[in-house]
């Protein structure tokens, strides 16, 4: 293990991520609001912590370059030092007293979960507020990928550290270097930025409400700077907006990469694609008929609700705009099981992802060839590729440890004495990094009555969603430690 180049590369991200709080405290100090000396504090910190361990790396007498070891803990470490960092400007400023709360905080916001435990969303700082989202934007398209976009070649594990960060089990290079495919990625993820902040304003929202919901929007993460969420704009024109932002937020960010080189045909061939836009219009579809005149008596605004909705929740966006937990029971039963599919691989949707399902249903039809005809030589194709027996396996196991994880979790937190389907969002919407769930979760709730030691196991629950969970078991492994 060259423990050398993990410590200068964990170090360059803490001064990226010292950089990145910048605009926050430039909003502080717009707003006057005592939350510029937390923020600056915590840069200096970050920038100081940084600094040490890179030079650390640097006097290392290895120096050699990310190999497949090294990534693995560079983005495992990598991500809990961001969040413990994170924290500081909440936990600094008295805005979130406890380090386990700011904690919390801190890991749902670079994983995009959007749960939190905050009781008065409004009563924070806008300085704080504007760094809790921008936590999502960073986090979204993934804090080491931004990392390559910037740094040098990192060596044979930078494909390691992309395919980590980046969701889904069919993650391809865009270009034959990372570092240009980092870039690229990051270009059309800027540009569908802008183009909903702008957006927003020509509705009429403020900048700085345009921002925070944009950075919740396109970093699927759901964080507010309003206890209602979306719902406290009360403005339909704001929500279809979002709503299709979040539609747009869910797709494979390499099929836009296609798109804009004039190879639109990818996006439309795509079956993952198509299979997304199946599931989103009928789970659109059943909650509006179900919704209409049970709770609303407009088929506009029950067409409405469902599609902001359902979009919050399949792209694992985490907006409410009206409190679901009161919708009829087979309303919240889709949207419960839309937490589990996610959206598409290579999106910065949380979630088991729509390609896993399809796998999943290939799997399914295999296996039953195989009965049927058991001399046959099956191969399984998506679309005009043949998918690897490895990547049946892989997604097998994925989903089996899932499972595992999902259980195991769900009976600590209702050993706890909690109900269970507040149990089982809590754990759906974590390891999902959705951040709404149902009951003691729901949109009109947060996370604030949990137990310190509930927190951090939710907390790991994010991080293990967001990197797709082996990349973080991986590190616990003895073998991984033997030469």
């Amino acid at each position: 293990m060259d423990f050398g180049i993990v410590l200068r590369v964990l170090g360059l991200l803490l001064l990226i991520e010292s950089a990145s709080m910048l605009p926050s405290f430039g909003v502080a100090l717009y707003y006057h609001q005592g939350d510029s000396k937390a923020l600056l504090f915590s840069m200096v910190t970050t920038l100081v912590s940084g600094l040490l361990l890179y030079f650390a790396g640097r006097y290392s007498k290895k120096r050699g370059t990310v190999r497949h070891k090294e990534g693995f803990l560079i983005v495992g470490l990598g991500w809990i030092l961001a969040s413990l960092f994170g924290a500081l400007p909440f936990y600094l400023s008295g805005s979130i007293p406890s380090y386990a709360d700011a904690f919390f905080e801190a890991v749902s916001g670079f994983t995009t979960t959007g749960a939190t435990i905050l009781t008065d969303v409004e009563a924070i700082p806008k300085g704080l507020l504007f760094w809790r989202s921008f936590t999502h934007w960073l986090g979204g398209m993934g804090i080491l990928v931004f990392a390559m976009a910037l740094l040098p070649a990192l060596g044979a594990g930078s494909f390691l550290i992309f395919k980590a960060e980046t969701t889904g089990p069919t993650t391809d290079k865009l270009t034959p270097r990372i570092r240009e495919t980092a870039k690229m990625l990051y270009v059309v993820y800027i540009i569908i930025t802008l183009a909903q902040i702008i957006t927003l304003r020509l509705a009429g929202m403020s900048l700085y409400d345009s921002l925070i919901h944009t950075f919740g929007t396109v970093g699927t993460g759901g964080f507010s700077n309003y206890n209602k969420s979306v719902g406290y704009f009360q403005n339909p024109t704001f929500e279809w907006i979002i709503t299709i932002f979040m539609f747009v937020s869910g797709v494979n960010f390499s099929l836009y990469y296609d798109a804009l080189h004039g190879n639109i045909r990818t996006l439309l061939k795509d079956r993952e694609f198509r299979l997304y836009i199946f599931l989103v219009l009928m789970a659109v579809v059943m909650i509006a008929i179900n919704i209409n005149n049970a709770v609303y008596h407009d088929l506009g605004e029950s067409i409405r609700q469902s599609s902001f909705h359902v979009l919050s929740i399949t792209s694992t966006s985490g907006f409410s705009a009206v409190d679901y937990d009161l919708w009829p029971d087979f309303s919240r039963m889709i949207l419960l099981l839309l937490m589990f599919f996610g959206a598409c691989a290579g999106s910065t949707a949380g979630g088991i992802k729509i390609i896993r399902i399809l796998l999943v249903l290939k799997i399914i039809r295999k296996e039953l060839n195989r009965l049927i005809h058991p001399k046959a030589v099956l191969v399984t194709r998506i679309g005009d590729k043949t998918i690897p027996d490895e990547t049946l396996q892989n997604t097998s196991s994925f989903l089996l440890l899932y499972l595992v994880i999902f259980l195991a979790a769900t009976i600590i937190l209702l050993a706890q004495g909690m109900d269970i389907l507040s149990g089982v969002s809590a754990v759906a919407t974590t390891l999902n990094n959705v951040g709404l769930g149902f009951n003691q979760f729901g949109p009109a709730r947060n996370f604030s009555t949990l137990s310190d030691f509930s927190k951090v196991l939710l907390s790991m629950l994010m991080l293990l969603g967001r990197l797709e969970i082996y990349t973080l078991f991986i590190l616990v492994s003895p073998g991984f430690w033997k030469r």
